[in-house]
């Protein structure tokens, strides 16, 4: 891997597929063009502001560029980027549009001739790249390509991605599907809305493979040919000069379809009288679908029309298999039609042809009726027998899949009694069919509810994506480590739901959210004292010392980060989340796992030798500690409007001297200011780049202990009467000098501190 180069792609697209209309029906506003050159611009979308709904989002505009023969159409803000629109479907809610490739060309290892990166927000506009007709696809010899970005309303990085080798490119045959071979291609999250894209360190094939791309491509446009990998741009000037073309759903996004009973909303796009609303099915909003038996554009008034099946019976032979009516005579009705039986004739029971009065057979037929009604009957209560004996079996083998057995065997051999199996049965009545209303969050493991059990007990519910077996051996896996772990500050785990493919846990339920949404939230003004601060973090730290070494087997976290700390109503820490949990350290095969870690927390040295320590968690940490000092996020956006890494941009600032600059404001005192000082320098011992020279978490927690107690005897001495805080009308004792324990180290700390002054 030293030789290869790590090409880290983050693209950013609105992307598409293809739809038509029936000839002959208005799919545009009157008097407004209803095509670009050779492409159809259907309602909500127009060319110019006039023809489109612009009240609904700008974005529907379209641009016909005259300059081309045919013009061509393009969407997008002039002043920032556009795409090229091949076509808008209606129907499915999709467009296609040609889409910039980004590539880099080396005319040595190190130096970069050519490149093009693209960067594009989606936030806000009625696009979201489809995860289903899309491929994240990476052409070049030994290159790692990653696709990242953030899915709405959702502050975690997504990132995914897929490494071409060269081994075998001799014998790859050209128009072959990408298989790691020169090129490679991997999937993409639903729900993405931005993208970013970097490349570092170098190439060490320049010689013969000068330029790699990196497209979000539709599925099965492109294949490879070993003519790609050589002559600069050689790819983009031959396939690609267009751009490729890339898939999006689209969707009226500021809303929702109206609940049955309610008054419908004046911006409500369903405005034919034929049409009903459905739901978006990538990312929030909806769709406008004529009624069947109607067809058109039913985002305009009368815009869905009948279809008139007895006509287009007569047109095409495809429609009589479609609308049968044999031996009959047709009748069209709104949103319909009827097939009438001449004399002689009688229906078939189908509404889609006639038959001849009853014959012989079927005089013998009815003759036999009665016993059939017996012989069904019992058939009937033998299958719905069956079904349940099936069901009843699915149930078991998922319970067995799920590691229900295991679980078993460590309840009985560890005597665990506090972990209780419920039914998907009582799962659902907690969560109310996991109604929305009830949706906590979301996170990379799946959705969490809340639940109010038979007791009235709140609780969350976290019900998991549908796995694989590795998945499930991860998911046995968190529910064995919780139920080893017995500490006041880690959540606890309750029960859990094995029956089903996607199994769930529940939790004890967290009133006051993550520490993530403590610090940054809508509520991120409000003033946060240092004393609770280290007492978030020095309980915080005592959970991860405990799995780390208080448990039978060492338990690593994998994802130390705010939004796994939760806090209760008196704001006690509560680390959660142990889905990406190890008993032991990973080895290779392991990589993409480590991969799934939080941007901005991963530790470097596990990134690079692909394993997972405790020094790992410990790394983590530094950055949850570096977030109460900044009340920074940990990749945030500074003066400059760039994106920074924390940990980066407090190292440089520490041996700068300019600490100041990075904390919050609300913190600066000097009659504490030792106290965050001697916390900076945690910090950094944290932050090691080596993870021998970190300290280990017990040794952090006890470092956090001593400060605590030093933040507490030097704000006793500015102001007596401060012996305790309160934040949000709760508040915790700490006893003033002299009545409490005080070790060695804290001793010397403030003997450090008196002899500075």
């Amino acid at each position: 891997m030293q030789e290869a180069l790590l090409f880290l792609v983050l693209i950013i697209f609105p992307a598409m597929e293809v739809s038509a209309t029936s000839s002959g029906l208005a799919v545009s506003l009157p008097g407004c063009p209803d095509k670009c050159g050779n492409v159809s611009i259907p309602y909500p979308f127009g060319i110019g502001d006039a023809c489109a709904a612009s009240s609904l989002s700008p974005n529907f505009t379209v641009i016909c560029n005259n300059s081309f023969q045919p013009p061509r159409p393009t969407i997008g803000d002039p002043s920032i980027a556009v795409l090229e629109v091949i076509d808008i479907s209606l129907e499915h809610g999709e467009m296609q549009v040609y889409n910039d490739v980004s590539y880099y060309c080396f005319t040595s290892n190190t130096t970069i001739s050519e490149e093009n990166t693209a960067e594009f927000s989606l936030e806000g506009t009625p696009f979201i790249p489809s995860a289903t007709h899309n491929r994240f696809t990476v052409i070049g010899c030994k290159t790692l390509g990653l696709i990242g970005g953030y899915t709405h309303n959702n502050p975690d990085l997504y990132v995914a991605g897929c490494y071409s080798y060269c081994q075998g490119i001799n014998s790859t045959s050209d128009g072959a599907p990408c298989a790691g071979v020169g090129c490679c291609e991997t999937t993409i999250s639903p729900n993405i809305t931005d993208f970013a894209e970097v490349l570092t360190n170098q190439s060490s094939v320049w010689s013969f493979n000068p330029c790699f791309y990196a497209m979000l491509v539709e599925e099965g446009w492109y294949s490879f040919r070993r003519q790609d990998l050589v002559g600069r741009l050689g790819f983009i000037n031959e396939r690609a000069n267009r751009g490729v073309p890339v898939i999006s759903d689209w969707a009226i996004r500021n809303g929702s379809c109206p609940k049955e009973g309610t008054t419908t909303p004046k911006d409500y796009a369903c405005v034919s009288t034929n049409s009903y609303c459905v739901s978006a099915s990538n990312g929030p909003g909806y769709l406008c679908k004529c009624s069947k038996g109607y067809e058109g554009n039913p985002y305009l008034s009368k815009g869905c029309q009948d279809i008139d099946e007895c006509e287009v019976r007569k047109q095409d032979a495809k429609y009589k298999e479609l609308y049968p009516c044999e031996n009959g005579r047709c009748h069209n009705t709104p949103g319909g039609y009827i097939c009438k039986c001449r004399i002689g004739k009688r229906s078939d029971g189908t509404n889609s042809g006639c038959r001849p009065l009853l014959s012989k057979a079927e005089q013998a037929v009815i003759g036999l009726s009665a016993s059939a009604v017996v012989v069904i009957s019992l058939a009937c209560l033998l299958v719905m027998k069956l079904q349940r004996t099936k069901h009843r079996k699915e149930k078991d083998e998922y319970f067995k899949q799920n590691g229900g057995l295991k679980l078993y065997d460590e309840m009985r051999s560890r005597q665990v009694d506090t972990i209780h199996i419920l039914t998907e049965k009582e799962i659902k009545k907690a969560t109310e069919n996991f109604s929305d209303d009830r949706v906590l969050g979301f996170g990379g493991h799946g959705t969490v509810y809340r639940g109010t059990l038979d007791d009235n007990k709140e609780v969350a519910i976290k019900k998991s994506k549908v796995i694989d077996d590795d998945c499930r051996e991860e998911f046995v896996n968190e529910i064995i480590i919780l139920s080893q772990i017995n500490h006041r500050n880690i959540v606890r785990l309750l029960g859990c739901c094995l029956e089903v493919d996607a199994p769930m846990l529940i939790y004890e339920f967290i009133t006051n959210g993550t520490l993530f949404e403590f610090l940054h939230g809508y509520n991120h003004k409000a003033s946060i004292p240092l004393d609770l601060r280290l007492k978030i973090a020095t309980q915080s730290a005592e959970a991860l010392a405990y799995i780390h070494s208080s448990t039978s087997r060492t338990i690593l976290h994998g994802d130390v980060k705010s939004l796994n700390i939760l806090l209760d109503d008196e704001y006690n820490a509560k680390v959660s989340d142990f889905g990406a949990s190890a008993l032991k350290s990973m080895d290779k095969n392991d990589f993409i796992m480590l991969i799934q870690g939080t941007l901005g927390y991963i530790d470097p040295e596990s990134f690079v030798s692909q394993r997972l320590t405790d020094k790992s968690d410990v790394y983590s940490f530094g950055v949850v500690l570096l977030e109460l000092m900044a009340r920074k996020k940990a990749i945030y956006i500074d003066t400059s409007n760039e994106k920074k890494a924390l940990s980066h941009a407090f190292i440089l600032m520490f041996h700068q001297s300019q600490l100041r600059d990075m904390l919050d404001s609300e913190i600066i005192d000097d009659e504490i200011m030792v106290v965050v000082e001697k916390l900076a320098e945690l910090v950094m011992h944290c932050l090691s780049t080596k993870g021998d020279e970190r300290p280990t978490m017990k040794e952090v927690a006890e470092r956090l202990q001593m400060l605590r107690r030093l933040h507490m005897q030097l704000t006793t001495k500015a102001d007596p009467t401060q012996a305790h805080y309160s934040y949000g009308g709760t508040s915790e004792f700490v006893p003033s000098d002299g009545t409490g324990y005080q070790s060695t180290e804290t001793a010397k700390l403030v003997l450090e501190v008196d002899l500075a002054r």
